[in-house]
């Protein structure tokens, strides 16, 4: 690493080598040239005048990082470099196109891909000979009333919806779907999903995305899915159901049905029921499962485990919430929260590439079990901003041409410096039932002391 790290890096290589990583990454996949390339071919209504769009992500970069609290202050940091007023960052800002935006995402997920790949730190397919999607659905939270058209509601407002489709094996977002309608079913956006299916795939969703269209649309292009069955969707039930295991959560039930869409077509599926020991949070004592997987590749009980793994998007939303910042609740136009929220996932593309490196050094199990992601994205947001007044901005200018496999080696070397115990997770135990509230139900007020004085 000598000859791309000079003297004034060693001290964050040796003391904060994830903050160097993370910025070594975001060079990569966020060129300026890439960026503005993308922009110009991608924006249809949106031009450039003075103000570049590789500004525009530098700048909401730093805020979904956390290394500056608000835009504005983004602004107010980079104001004589960017040479513009800060209404007209606000302006680009609430006017980025959504196939921009989402294009970024892909664009970005195209860029770590082989990076990982050269890492050799893919993690192993849920089910050999498929490549597993899956899919999500997240409505913004809502904004403040900054806007003028929200001043006159109490209501909250809410700035879009997003469908995120997340590539199991490289734990990248691979593809976005937006909505600037707060309000639209996640159904709505399917026919797009659909377009982005390719062979020999397993798609896991939740009964959210559960129509007969989709399903079919899957098979039809020769792809795979586990989807929960939706209470509404009706079917054929055929035969008798039989018993076929258990798994962690309950026992496991097969049996066929038979769906007939709009124009006819039929569809036979196997339906995988689960009697759940614990009902779920919305009462439910057993969960239908729909797949179209032959039975030689995943038994009833492996396709219940195939849903259970479902909540690895889950655990990427969490992130994203509570590591980054993903949804900036100053951006009240929906194409500017839209476009933040897009940024987060960039964000959560370079972490995934630091924990590859840190898989291809230190172990996959250790790194997926012992690592917390809170823990690397505080260490970039509180390293970040002194690092790049230690180290000006040229001196990272040559990771902008590097080659996967160059990248991947640098990684490589600069995750042997990482002291593993600084980042490691620490699990609650089970969650207990609360207790009973008998006082002061409607409200009032208690003393602590006087509380803790009675236990003693």
């Amino acid at each position: 690493m000598s000859f791309m790290f000079g003297k004034v890096f060693q001290p964050f290589i040796e003391h904060r080598p994830i903050a160097v990583m993370a910025r070594g990454v975001l060079e990569n996949l966020l060129d300026p040239e890439k960026i503005d390339a993308l922009f110009e071919r991608t924006a249809e209504v949106q031009y450039t005048r003075k103000l570049l769009f590789s500004s525009v992500v530098d700048l909401m970069s730093q805020v979904v990082w956390g290394v500056q609290p608000s835009v504005h202050a983004a602004y107010q940091a980079q104001a004589e470099t960017l040479g513009v007023s800060d209404q007209a960052v606000y302006d680009k800002l609430n006017h980025v196109e959504l196939g921009v935006s989402t294009e970024l995402v892909r664009d970005s997920a195209r860029r770590a891909a082989p990076v990982i790949g050269a890492l050799r730190a893919k993690l192993p397919p849920f089910l050999k000979g498929y490549r597993t999607k899956i899919l999500d659905g997240n409505h913004l939270s809502a904004t403040e009333h900054r806007i003028e058209a929200l001043r006159t509601t109490w209501a909250a407002p809410l700035p879009g919806k997003i469908l995120v489709v997340l590539d199991q094996e490289l734990m990248v977002a691979s593809d976005v779907f937006l909505c600037e309608d707060g309000h639209a079913q996640e159904r709505s956006l399917l026919d797009e999903v659909l377009s982005s299916v390719e062979r020999d795939e397993l798609w896991i969703a939740d009964r959210n995305f559960c129509t007969i269209d989709f399903m079919m649309g899957i098979a039809t292009r020769q792809s795979k899915f586990v989807i929960r069955q939706h209470g509404q969707l009706k079917g054929e039930l055929i035969g008798t159901r039989q018993a076929k295991g258990k798994t962690s959560t309950g026992k496991v039930y097969e049996q066929e049905l038979r769906m007939t869409d709009t124009s006819g077509k039929t569809l036979t599926l196997r339906r995988i029921t689960v009697e759940l020991k614990k009902p779920t949070r919305d009462g439910d004592t057993e969960i239908h499962l729909l797949t179209n997987l032959p039975v030689q590749k995943a038994n009833a009980v492996k396709v219940a485990e195939l849903y259970a793994k479902r909540w690895t998007i889950e655990t990427m939303f969490q992130e994203l919430t509570e590591t980054l910042t993903c949804e900036v609740n100053t951006l009240g136009y929906p194409k500017a929260a839209l476009f933040g929220f897009c940024l987060a996932l960039m964000a959560y593309h370079a972490v995934s590439v630091i924990k590859a490196a840190l898989r291809a050094v230190h172990g996959r199990k250790t790194v997926e079990q012992e690592i917390s992601g809170y823990y690397l994205s505080l260490e970039i947001s509180q390293t970040y901003d002194g690092m790049m007044v230690a180290i000006p901005p040229r001196h990272w200018e040559t990771l902008h041409m590097l080659t996967p496999a160059e990248l991947a080696r640098i990684l490589k070397g600069l995750a042997v410096n990482v002291n593993l115990r600084r980042y490691r997770k620490h699990p609650r135990g089970p969650k207990k039932p609360p207790p009973k509230k008998s006082k002061y139900k409607n409200g009032g007020h208690v003393s602590t002391a006087k509380l803790l004085a009675t236990r003693s």
